[in-house]
């Protein structure tokens, strides 16, 4: 995720499976009508998924251990596929590698039911670790065309451990369920192309689609709760790049040249007035500049000076409304200065807005609910944060995304009092406390699956 946070039953999980075979869809419909989401005993299921992890937990912290020590970039997590490969085809999953090039798909067949997928990212980000945890990493690429360190600071090395743990216990679970289940190890979700890229490589064409998705995403909050919301869930997310043209110089004789950097920096505060101004103080929106690349000289006017950041919107119109301000007011500032046209490049490489559907949202909502009780939380305002699953909802997928939070609560609560900052997803420092927050990703996720899954006829 790219950083920020989060009873009614569907017959349409098996539409899917009707369109195969409509007199098993036809029964599947009529099992549904006669007992409305199957009854799911969510704390009779939650108890049996705590007795495995009893047992299987000290598996999944060394598995999110060695991902947090050994982290790899998007589209290049090898070694991370391959141990999660490793991982699935020991638990009796069909295992296909190269999906989208670095992706994973591990099939299970159990019966006669819908498909469900289940997703985990795979890779880390461009970034130092401060967590000073002793299995921290101290991976650090270096070559001609680039020099970065990586780290898991987004929480995906949480997510995969859950991820596995997750289909374990349903594999444990077998006799209680009817389906099959699609896991998928998503390479490059922090460049927002890793989704689209599986999708590309015919991902449901050659695995079928899925009737329904579950995505989840560890978060600064306190360890043992679960976020969820129906409808939109994160936010889209353009990417913004402007290149000014100026015309360079000497810095003692301004007069001669035209100051790309004065211009970018004038587009830097002038772009806020589209927030400010332009859009609805009620909705959401964000423009953020977060790179300002100009010269090579304290005494040197640049030709050229490029600005990257990003935009942020909930709404599609508050998304269109900014995209034309960025874009006016960059044309706009260069133009005052008797600059040439710039280089203007939004709403690449961005995701749209993850938007639960909404009957599912209430039905995995309600068994969370029984589950774990006051720690589910239904959120009321998506997050700030993007994630490129859109790509899989906008694909047909109806899906739930949900939250998990990962910190320790009772030093968030003296935090929060005294206001000492609180690591977020992308910081240096972010860590969550690993057993709770992947025993809650494996309790949630089991029971969200088990939930849209048959029992035995």
């Amino acid at each position: 995720m790219d950083s920020a946070k989060r009873t009614v039953c569907s017959s349409s999980i098996f539409d899917h499976a009707s369109a195969r075979c409509p007199l098993r869809g036809l029964a599947l419909s009529l099992l549904l009508a006669a007992s409305p989401c199957h009854a799911l005993d969510a704390v009779a299921v939650k108890r049996q998924v705590d007795g495995i992890l009893d047992r299987d937990y000290p598996r999944w912290e060394a598995l999110y251990r060695t991902v947090h020590q050994h982290p790899e970039l998007g589209f290049e997590e090898t070694a991370t596929a391959q141990r999660l490969a490793k991982e699935m085809r020991a638990l009796g999953f069909h295992v296909s590698a190269g999906i989208g090039r670095t992706g994973l798909v591990a099939m299970y067949h159990n019966g006669p039911g819908p498909t469900i997928m289940v997703r985990t990212e795979l890779d880390a980000l461009p970034m130092r670790e401060t967590t000073g945890l002793a299995y921290a990493s101290d991976v650090h690429l270096q070559s001609s065309d680039r020099d970065t360190y990586v780290a898991h600071t987004c929480g995906h090395d949480i997510h995969m451990a859950a991820w596995a743990g997750t289909a374990a216990t349903l594999v444990q679970l077998r006799a209680q369920w009817r389906g099959t289940l699609m896991f998928i190890a998503q390479p490059a979700e922090e460049k927002g192309r890793g989704a689209q890229a599986m999708l590309d490589d015919g991902l449901f064409a050659r695995f079928g689609k899925p009737d329904y998705g579950f995505a989840l995403h560890v978060g600064p909050d306190a360890y043992g709760h679960v976020f969820y919301k129906a409808g939109a869930v994160t936010s889209n997310s353009d990417a913004l790049e402007v290149v000014f043209q100026g015309k360079g110089g000497h810095g003692a004789m301004p007069a001669a040249t035209i100051d790309p950097i004065l211009i970018a920096a004038r587009f830097v505060v002038d772009v806020q007035s589209v927030i400010s101004r332009e859009k609805d103080p009620a909705a959401f929106g964000v423009v953020s500049i977060g790179a300002f690349n100009a010269g090579t000289a304290g005494n040197v006017i640049p030709d050229r000076a490029q600005l990257r950041g990003t935009i942020r919107s909930h709404d599609p119109q508050v998304r269109d409304k900014l995209l034309d301000g960025v874009r006016r007011t960059a044309l706009a500032s260069a133009q005052m200065a008797g600059a040439p046209v710039p280089q203007i490049a939004l709403g690449e490489r961005g995701s749209r807005a993850v938007i639960n559907d909404a009957a599912l949202a209430e039905r995995t909502g309600a068994v969370f609910a029984q589950a774990f009780g006051v720690d589910a939380e239904r959120q009321r305002e998506p997050s700030a944060a993007s994630e490129d699953y859109s790509a899989f909802v906008a694909a047909g997928v109806p899906s739930f995304y949900f939250g998990i939070g990962g910190l320790d609560p009772q030093w968030l609560q003296q935090a929060r009092q005294t206001g000492e900052r609180i690591p977020v997803n992308h910081s240096p420092d972010f860590a969550p406390v690993p057993q709770p927050s992947i025993r809650t990703g494996v309790e949630a996720m089991t029971l969200a699956v088990m939930n849209v899954m048959p029992p035995p006829s």
